[in-house]
């Protein structure tokens, strides 16, 4: 293997808590509810599928089910989804645009433990890294403010390509900007359908578990692993 690329949301990056984006977001406002508050309305909006990046929505409304297709298409159809998940939870507070707001700044994000290494030893060996996600804004501000930028060398981002994994046509963009075939290039993902697409091309793929931070903090050194069983 010549080149990897990695998944961004529950590969690279986990995203921060349910109750923990609901306190900030209310925190900002002056609004501190107790902790027993917060952890009913966060189980609400987490049953609902409304934080990006978090837990799936046990049940997406007709009315929201195009958009969900299409959420990591556009920014239009990425906000109106969530938000309109949101919605459906009866938040005694008016922050639904504030909770979408909050999900994709660089505070609400955190790294796997073991990312930075990762990253750093791929480029200390010359393998170059792609971002491969299915996304609808852009995660580079992300990767810069955790000081992980310098580390990927491309991003192949859903929404600027309007194609989405398990699509063929992302992937090979993707070994194209990293200037490696399919066959030399490792997918590193969590998602069972999305990130498998991968191997239709021929690219060998590493499946991790999309977990809490803490509770994952080695999985990513498998890659690792990998290229030296195949070096």
């Amino acid at each position: 293997m010549r080149a990897v690329m990695f998944d961004f949301s529950g590969t690279l990056f986990r995203v921060e808590p349910t109750g923990r984006w609901l306190r900030a977001v209310l925190a900002d406002r002056g609004v501190h509810p107790d902790d027993d508050e917060i952890a009913r309305y966060a189980e609400l909006l987490e049953r609902a599928g409304a934080q990006p990046g978090g837990a799936p929505p046990e049940r997406v409304p007709p009315r929201l089910r195009q958009l969900w297709r299409d959420r990591d298409l556009t920014a239009r159809a990425h906000r109106a989804a969530y938000t309109g998940l949101s919605r459906g939870v009866a938040l005694p507070w008016d922050v639904h645009d504030a909770l979408y707001d909050r999900h994709p700044t660089a505070a609400a994000w955190q790294p796997y433990p073991d990312a930075a290494e990762v990253l750093g030893a791929l480029r200390e060996r010359g393998v170059p890294v792609a971002v491969v996600s299915n996304i609808a804004w852009d995660v580079r501000p992300v990767f810069r403010a955790h000081g992980l930028d310098t580390l990927v060398d491309a991003y192949v981002l859903s929404y600027e390509h309007e194609v989405k994994k398990p699509a063929p046509e992302i992937f090979e963009i993707a070994c194209a900007a990293l200037g490696r075939a399919p066959g030399e290039t490792l997918m590193v993902g969590d998602d069972r359908t999305a990130d498998m697409g991968a191997a239709a091309l021929g690219c060998p793929v590493l499946l991790v578990d999309h977990l809490p931070a803490e509770e994952r903090p080695g999985a990513l050194r498998g890659v690792l692993d990998l290229l030296d069983r195949r070096a």
